[in-house]
């Protein structure tokens, strides 16, 4: 592996109830990478409205630098802070904010889902299933594409499956660590009308009453045991199925957004997780049923994406940015 304690490296990002926490979740596994190989991390933006968030930062010691919108004066803040990299992962960053980056003598990798929304970079990221397919060698650029770059955090790594032995089966329900589209609830309703029995946790910020058989907690760093233990998973197809993935964790999915749609539709068109559709209608509370009913169709989805990811994404990432760092 490829390592340096002389290199800082910067993450752009954001999280809160607007933005979801997916962006600066996938950027503090990286910045765990960088950190075990002696490189110094600092973190650039705004966690508005999350302390969930904030606290995944504080408690691993990465500071957090208010980041300002000008490219132009982003850059001068990374020359202030002696950045030899930025790492970008926002789609709500101006266009120019890559190539002012590079013009200033920094190194940038620039992380997408998909479309890089013209972005400059010397490097780029896209972790999603498929991914390998849209950026192959014939782009001209450099892309790190596919679910072999998947980003996981340390907690994830040391998770292992422990389905629960009762008869009733448990459900997960989380939509991003701030449920910034406020379906928790909807989906919540969708699970008590299948009429089947079950035991379920629905994650969300806001409480609200969902009955005897479901809890309500808020977002909780235990949110990778959650998963590990729960025999189905409703979630929408963001950042959080790769972990899903990794540990092997039968999931059904939704979307909340429509940068989730390609990557909805590879994974459901491969049969590692139950398509849901976009909303919990009458369609959806009829696949969960049968999901609810069905242990071993559960499962299946579960071995089938078991082994897309193995875990070790970060450390390819890590030696391909710094690799790129010892050419500058």
């Amino acid at each position: 592996m490829t390592g340096s304690g002389r290199h800082r490296v910067g993450f752009r990002c954001d999280a809160g109830v607007g933005s979801g926490v997916g962006h600066l979740v996938r950027c503090v596994a990286l910045a765990e990478e960088l950190c075990a190989r002696g490189v110094e991390v600092v973190f650039l933006g705004q966690v508005r409205g999350s302390a969930w968030a904030l606290a995944q930062l504080e408690k691993r010691g990465l500071p957090l630098v208010d980041a300002p919108p000008a490219p132009d004066r982003l850059a001068a803040l990374a020359r202030e802070l002696r950045l030899a990299a930025v790492v970008l992962d926002s789609y709500a960053l101006p266009a120019e904010t890559g190539a002012a980056l590079r013009r200033a003598g920094l190194a940038v990798l620039a992380i997408a889902d998909g479309d890089p929304l013209g972005q400059q970079a010397d490097l780029y990221l896209d972790q999603n299933l498929g991914a390998e397919r849209r950026h192959g060698p014939g782009t001209g650029v450099r892309w790190l594409a596919g679910a072999r770059f998947a980003l996981l955090r340390d907690r994830v790594r040391r998770c292992a499956r422990t389905p629960r032995r009762d008869r009733l089966p448990h459900v997960l329900c989380f939509f991003g660590g701030t449920d910034s589209a406020g379906v928790a609830p909807a989906w919540a309703r969708a699970l008590l009308a299948t009429g089947e029995p079950f035991r379920g946790t629905v994650i969300s910020p806001a409480p609200f009453d969902a009955g005897d058989l479901i809890t309500v907690i808020p977002p909780t760093d235990r949110l990778p045991e959650l998963m590990a233990g729960a025999d189905l998973v409703v979630t929408a197809a963001g950042s959080a199925i790769w972990e899903l993935l990794y540990l092997g964790v039968p999931t059904a999915l939704s979307w909340v957004a429509d940068n989730q749609l390609s990557g909805y539709g590879e994974l459901v068109g491969r049969g590692v997780a139950a398509g849901l559709g976009g909303e919990p209608d009458a369609r959806a509370v009829a696949a969960l049923a049968r999901l609810l009913a069905d242990p071993a169709a559960r499962e299946e989805h579960g071995r089938r994406g078991s082994g897309l990811i193995d875990g070790r994404g970060r450390e390819r990432v890590a030696d391909a940015l710094l690799a790129l760092l010892q050419t500058l």
